[in-house]
């Protein structure tokens, strides 16, 4: 768990609470695995959480979702011990009572609550078998050697357990990612007497995760749900809430604002709670296309997974590109800026045939490129706010040898302002933001230049709806202004209601094209799928 407790925060002070906070017996209503009682946090100037109260049942899926600043990581890391609430507050698992202005980490495990984060702390270069006891110690044999063969047997067992298929002894760098978050569920639970006992808690486990992962993990955690494992799962992928959640608690603004059931789950209820406004308000209606102007058209293109893609796309216009994962969707947008190897076929540019060599050629052409992978290619996470904001336009700052650092950090105050980023000031660290927030200083890195043509591959990966829809809302601004955008995203609903046109790309080609309102989020399900031509 990261993060600390604010100034004064009983927390850092590394003092035991006195006996009569610690833990008392309650009588827990019967079936609740977990209770909240008003639970309050105030750090300065701010209150975090104000007096939530739920429960959650033994042996389901419990998700809790809200949008940034909602308090969903402050509650966790009360849960967790890592921050103390305000007095007043309890948190009951079981028949066991604890106050929450006198929770540490010990306590929380005492409880019986056990937690994978979003970053799992696994050990890459270790074995499964060896990531399993770190943290407990190496059983060893008189004369301190290790008992591997019994380290290995009683991994196998816990393996088993769990029904996760990998060996003891396979290094954790060789799993795919869904293997290595249910090894570190399964060493979190390792400890209990049974599978029925304690909470599970995770925090955004599949927030990295590709989609083809994320069906996995979710698959795992159905079984273990329907083997009698409580778990408090923490998303903001509301698709998974949808899909796995019995039950869904949303925050707003630090206070609960509902708790839905079973078939109350649905994206508009999510949404209209999460945000305070309804599913068809959270996506700005886009500029008409009132140009026949070709900007960018694509002939034969072909390379990687593509072979021979075909398209066109008109000035002020919102291309959406479906597909499953492997059907190219981003090795092309990576073609159109010069970063991926075209084989052949030709890009024209301005009804003229272009050739690039690299991402260089690409922004002489006015074309921007906003990829999926925020931590890994776009955000320079130990760099302030107003570094990342300029990278893309460094050398407009360059006068006599010199950077013009308060040009930049001018340039940045602007640009916070501008594109509803919310950050304390431009020298705040990328890696403090919210992934929304990180996520909205990316755009705004490309549209303060004025592209022609924006390149977006799940530009609301990772994201909240309310910076969904202010990042929606800044594309709708750009196209305003007759800027061309290529979208790429997962979710069909989104891309549905977005986009002017769409082309589904099924092995490596453009398998369908769909206009308007046919541009359906089922109808590009089943075009998607499809291993037939469909017609359209």
């Amino acid at each position: 768990m990261n993060g600390a407790g604010g100034p004064g925060d009983p927390a850092d002070s590394g003092q035991e609470a006195p006996a009569e906070h610690v833990e008392t017996t309650a009588a827990s209503p019967s079936g609740v695995a977990l209770r909240i009682d008003h639970m309050s946090k105030t750090f300065p100037g701010t209150r975090a959480l104000d007096d939530v109260s739920f429960e959650i049942k033994s042996g389901e899926i419990h998700a809790l979702v809200g949008g940034n600043g909602s308090g969903k990581s402050t509650l966790i890391k009360i849960l967790a011990g890592v921050y103390h609430a305000d007095p007043g507050g309890t948190i009951t698992v079981g028949d066991k009572t604890l106050a929450a202005d006198h929770t540490t980490p010990a306590k929380a495990k005492a409880l019986g609550l056990h937690f994978v984060h979003q970053n799992p702390g696994v050990f890459p270069a270790l074995s499964v078998a060896e990531n399993m006891v770190i943290g407990h110690g190496f059983e060893t044999r008189a004369g301190g050697s290790i008992k591997w063969r019994a380290l290995r047997r009683q991994t196998q067992a816990l393996l088993d357990r769990y029904e996760i298929q990998v060996r003891p002894e396979a290094l954790v760098r060789s799993l795919r990612p869904a293997e290595r978050a249910m090894v570190a569920i399964a060493r979190a639970l390792q400890d209990q007497e049974g599978q029925h006992t304690g909470v599970l808690v995770l925090d955004e486990p599949t927030a990295s995760l590709p989609r083809a992962e994320v069906v996995r993990l979710m698959g795992a955690l159905n079984r273990f749900a329907a083997a009698g494992q409580t778990i408090l799962f923490v998303s903001h992928r509301l698709d998974e809430v949808i899909d796995t959640a019995a039950q869904a608690t949303v925050l707003r603004d630090g206070r609960l604002a509902g708790t839905l059931v079973d078939n109350e789950i649905t994206e508009g209820r999510l949404i209209e709670l999460i945000a305070g406004r309804a599913l068809d308000r959270m996506y700005p209606v886009m500029p008409p296309v009132e140009s026949d102007e070709i900007v960018l058209e694509a002939k034969g293109l072909t390379g990687g997974p593509l072979h021979g893609v075909d398209f066109e796309l008109r000035r002020g216009e919102v291309l959406g590109i479906a597909g499953l994962l492997g059907s190219g969707r981003s090795e092309l947008l990576k073609m159109i800026f010069g970063a991926y190897p075209i084989r052949s076929g030709t890009l024209e540019f301005d009804g003229r045939p272009v050739k690039l060599r690299d991402i260089g050629d690409a922004l002489d052409l006015g074309i921007a490129y906003v990829p999926e992978d925020r931590s890994g290619e776009a955000a320079f996470l130990d760099q302030t706010l107003a570094d990342n904001v300029v990278a893309s336009s460094i050398g407009r700052y360059w006068r006599g040898g010199l950077l013009r650092n308060r040009a930049i950090d001018a340039d940045a105050r602007d640009i916070i302002h501008q594109y509803f980023i919310r950050a304390s000031s431009e020298k705040q660290k990328m890696g403090t933001l919210s992934g929304g927030n990180q996520q909205k200083v990316v755009v705004a890195r490309w549209l303060s230049r004025n592209p022609r043509v924006l390149l977006l591959d799940e530009p609301t990966q990772g994201v909240d709806v309310n910076a969904r829809a202010e990042i929606y809302q800044l594309i709708s601004t750009a196209v305003g202004k007759g800027c061309s955008v290529l979208l790429v995203t997962s979710d069909f609903e989104e891309l549905s209601r977005v986009a002017d046109r769409a082309i589904v790309l099924r092995g490596g080609r453009v398998g369908a094209e769909l206009r308007g309102t046919d541009i359906e989020a089922v109808r590009l399900t089943e075009l998607a799928f499809s291993t037939q031509e469909v017609a359209t």
